[in-house]
């Protein structure tokens, strides 16, 4: 019989690191922390994310069919939390039908128009080129069509083992 206490630690356990995952389509935005995300191909340069198929933004992204990852520099930790439930609507400021803050942080956007944390160490701009239904999760997969960074080294990223969260395994 499976242990499931121990199925879950095991689960905890593994690497992961922790991101704001953004979208838009139209007058809607959504920024959601996610920690699945990772590259799965590199001609054409392929990035896939796990959303939670009940989300917000996995709604979002199925109708934008775009999404950005921003990655956040470790001492960030407190702001991914800010992020773990929809933003609600009243928390999304717009300038000229583009979002420019949501819950109270500053965003920009890029090609695809989804949202961007301005505070990201780096960030990636995704076209949506497939998507696959996993059960609790959808894996979308987006092609990279932009991207921003420092000139020099990354700064230690966050990950999910510097924050007390942890995934439900």
């Amino acid at each position: 019989m499976l242990d499931d206490r121990l199925r879950r630690r095991v689960l905890w356990a593994l690497p992961t690191g922790l991101y704001v995952v953004g979208s838009a389509h139209g007058r809607r935005a959504n920024l959601m922390t996610a920690n699945l995300a990772v590259q799965v191909a590199t001609a054409p340069k392929l990035v896939a994310v796990a959303l939670d198929a009940t989300s917000a933004t996995r709604a979002i992204v199925a109708a934008g069919g775009c999404f950005s990852l921003s990655l956040l520099a470790r001492e960030d930790r407190a702001v991914v939390r800010r992020f773990v439930r929809a933003v609600p609507e009243r928390d999304v400021v717009f300038d000229a039908g583009r979002p420019v803050a949501m819950a109270g942080e500053a965003v920009e956007v890029h090609r695809t128009g989804a949202p961007v944390l301005v505070r990201a160490v780096a960030w990636l701009d995704c076209a949506v080129r497939r998507r696959v239904e996993l059960g609790s999760h959808e894996l979308v997969v987006g092609e990279v069509v932009d991207v921003g960074g420092p000139e020099g080294e990354m700064p230690p990223l966050l990950r999910m083992e510097d924050t007390r969260m942890n995934y439900g395994g």
